[in-house]
């Protein structure tokens, strides 16, 4: 497949240790179906938003929509579609959407052309659940806004935080982090929110899941003069729903029509195997016969993963691998490697079923099967990115 050289190849200056031959074990039981693992990749009609207007059409500053245009930004997505007038108009919202929708570009455009007209610092504060998602939108940020002397600076742990104090000395529009790093920040009297006019909860859903609770009712507590809140979450519970009507007022509710036509153009099935046969060399058989040039590969465990990158690093194949253990600067090489294609497969715990937009990645192999449909579509949502065909392949023991 493209993956293979003839020097192993493994980056991220971490070595990979040798684990025990269980560590693939899966003591939890899964609740899904097989059943529903398994599905053609089809696109209806009914599937597919087509906006009446394009980013030239909205109501934005000139060298914004030139760099909007370099991007490939044309025609917003429906999630961009619908919630667009309302955030432009200061209207509090909530959009429900699925992973691959596109949610950041949702509140990065009218965030950025707001703080063109006003320049007020900081202008907004954008708070994620994880690390990598943090620094994707940091970087989609400086991107669209190159040459328009907006700036902007990422907080997240795992990383020196008198660098962010020194980081802080430079005023930002936009204020982007993890809720503990930017709980931590304002305990030490470093970051001032006290004036931020916009919040923004990303996958509030996962926010609260990962315990952030807490944190989050800080953070909007010390935003004295906060006027403007945009939530986004995958889903919304009964269990969410009072949080939300705590933080926002009367916020406009988007949300979309089809939550699973985000991974109907994704091509699904099962492997199927028993104990007696070999897991890896049926992976690594997959791997030759679907010559994919973008594969990622999730595993429930920190030690399964590091234990498959070591068989595969031995095959000679090119990979990267991402768990919760790995420092931040690891983990940042590890993704930069795998986007920049220095790596081209890249073995995940859940770490990475949401946080990292890579839309070239074409194949995503389910090497345990995951717990639940939620988290089994957040995985392979990481393929099909922007509009494009993906594939994935879960693998089931019997």
């Amino acid at each position: 497949m493209g993956s293979k050289s003839s020097k192993s190849k493994h980056r991220g200056g971490k070595s990979v240790k040798k684990k025990k031959s269980n560590a693939h074990y899966h003591p939890r039981k899964s609740s899904l179906k097989p059943n529903l693992l398994v599905q053609k990749a089809t696109i209806s009609t009914d599937d597919l938003y087509h906006s009446d207007r394009t980013y030239q059409d909205f109501p934005l500053d000139e060298k914004f929509k030139t760099n909007l245009l370099k991007k490939g930004y044309i025609r917003p997505t429906e999630i961009q579609d619908k919630t667009f007038d309302a955030l432009i108009d200061k209207k509090d919202v909530v959009g429900i959407a699925q992973t691959g929708t596109g949610k950041t570009g949702a509140f990065l455009i009218p965030i950025i052309e707001r703080s063109l007209r006003l320049k007020r610092k900081p202008f907004a504060l954008i708070v994620v659940p994880t690390r990598e998602l943090a620094l994707q939108i940091d970087n989609e940020f400086r991107s669209i806004t190159k040459g328009l002397k907006l700036y902007s600076s990422c907080f997240i742990g795992g990383t020196n935080i008198n660098k962010d104090i020194q980081a802080l000395r430079r005023p930002s529009h936009v204020i982007i982090g993890t809720p503990r790093r930017i709980l931590e920040l304002i305990k030490h009297r470093e970051l001032d929110i006290r004036e931020t006019n916009t919040l923004v909860l990303d996958e509030f859903d996962k926010m609260l899941s990962l315990g952030f609770l807490k944190e989050v009712e800080h953070i909007t507590g010390a935003m004295h003069r906060r006027q403007h809140t945009l939530l986004f979450s995958a889903t919304v519970n009964a269990k969410i729903q009072p949080l939300i009507d705590e933080i926002l007022y009367q916020p406009l509710v988007v949300k979309l029509k089809k939550q699973n036509a985000a991974i109907n153009h994704i091509e699904q099935d099962i492997i199927e195997f028993t104990a007696e046969q070999n897991q890896f060399e049926i992976l690594t058989q997959l791997l030759e016969k679907e010559q994919a040039q973008k594969v990622l590969i999730f595993d429930e465990t920190k030690a399964g993963v590091e234990t498959l990158a070591e068989q595969l690093i031995h095959k000679n194949y090119n990979v990267s691998f991402l768990h919760g253990d790995l420092d931040q600067k690891n983990r940042s090489t590890q993704i930069k490697d795998f986007a920049h294609n220095n790596t081209n497969i890249l073995i995940a715990t859940d770490i990475a079923a949401r946080g990292i937009d890579i839309s070239e990645i074409s194949l995503v192999i389910n090497y345990q099967i995951p717990m639940n449909f939620e988290q089994y579509t957040h995985r392979i949502g990481r393929t099909g990115r922007a509009g494009k065909q993906g594939k994935a392949y879960t693998f089931i023991k019997r």
